[in-house]
């Protein structure tokens, strides 16, 4: 009986490794796929060109969205990132090119217009990842008219992808915009406007392996190299300032500690240690179940709580 209980449990243990197996092969891609394979594209962010560090959900402008967009299950380094991935409406099947293809129609109100309007005045771009490579566009531009010193506030409504592979695999995208394909939104007024996109699949011969060296030569977002001295100066004043206060109010605290223990004919021992002194030996005492603190810190699960 015990025999039999010992091979029971052990075709337990191996339905359940094989079950893990295949759970973790379906969970993690092979960047491998056949001609007409849905490749994953996610939408990621948006935010001023100039500013990366003010960041907005990609549905947080009137776009093109998924009839139940969904959120994809980040990684820590993802999360850590400030990464917000959600589903993109675009069809970038592998290998199958697309003329043009209307993403959707819609009738942008007045509010739209105006944080559309808002988005593209601040040169706001969006960010995606395709296959886990990011690629990034500006929403529009502003048309200088210098000849009656005005001007047309152009939305992009027209994404053409261009992407790289090598046999079955992705290498490369990229995303051009065309500002001939672009709708008005000066005025606060509604605009009726209808997204596309087109898709065109071109061969390389760069292999897998390298396919991120473009984006290590670079940061990640495009480059446009700008020294802000008036957040650097700020910041170092703003510290300046923060340390100045707080050592007045520690001075301020322990002034009179200083002048108690500076008497040398006073009696330390008869007086009774309050405040910052009663717990200053605390430092040096061991926690309870020390042993099991110290694995569970060595282990890294604080990082469960991110």
């Amino acid at each position: 009986a015990v025999m039999v209980r010992m091979e029971a449990a052990g075709a337990a243990l191996a339905v359940a490794l094989l079950a893990c197996m295949v759970g973790a092969g379906a969970d993690g891609s092979d960047h491998r796929y056949k001609e007409g394979d849905r490749v994953p594209l996610y939408a990621n962010k948006v935010g001023p060109f100039h500013n990366p560090s003010e960041t907005y959900r990609y549905y947080d402008l009137p776009f093109c969205a998924p009839e139940h967009p969904k959120d994809k299950r980040e990684a820590l380094g993802e999360v850590l990132n400030g990464d917000r991935l959600v589903d993109a409406p675009y069809e970038l099947n592998f290998k199958e090119d697309t003329n043009s293809k209307t993403l959707c129609k819609k009738t942008l109100s007045k509010e739209q217009v105006a944080k559309l309007r808002d988005a593209v005045a601040k040169d706001y771009y969006f960010q995606m990842y395709y296959d886990d490579l990011p690629l990034w566009g500006f929403l529009g531009k502003l048309d200088r008219n210098k000849e009656h010193g005005g001007g047309k506030c152009l939305l992009f409504k027209h994404i053409h992808f261009d992407i790289m592979y090598n046999n079955d695999r992705v290498i490369e995208i990229n995303v051009q915009t065309d500002p001939n394909v672009a709708v008005d939104i000066t005025e606060d007024k509604e605009v009726p406007v209808e997204f596309s996109y087109s898709v065109t699949w071109k061969k390389t011969d760069i292999p897998f392996e390298k396919r991120m060296e473009k984006y290590s030569k670079s940061s990640s977002m495009p480059q446009h190299l700008e020294i802000h001295w008036f957040s650097i100066i700020n910041s170092c004043v703003t510290v300046l300032l923060l340390t100045g206060f707080l050592a007045t109010i520690l001075m301020r605290v322990l002034k009179n500690d200083f002048i108690k223990y500076s008497h040398e004919d006073e009696s330390l021992e008869d007086q009774e240690e309050t405040g910052w002194k009663y717990i200053h030996g605390d430092v040096f005492r061991f926690p309870q179940q020390k042993s099991l603190f110290a694995a569970i810190i060595g282990s890294g699960s604080q990082l469960l709580a991110l």
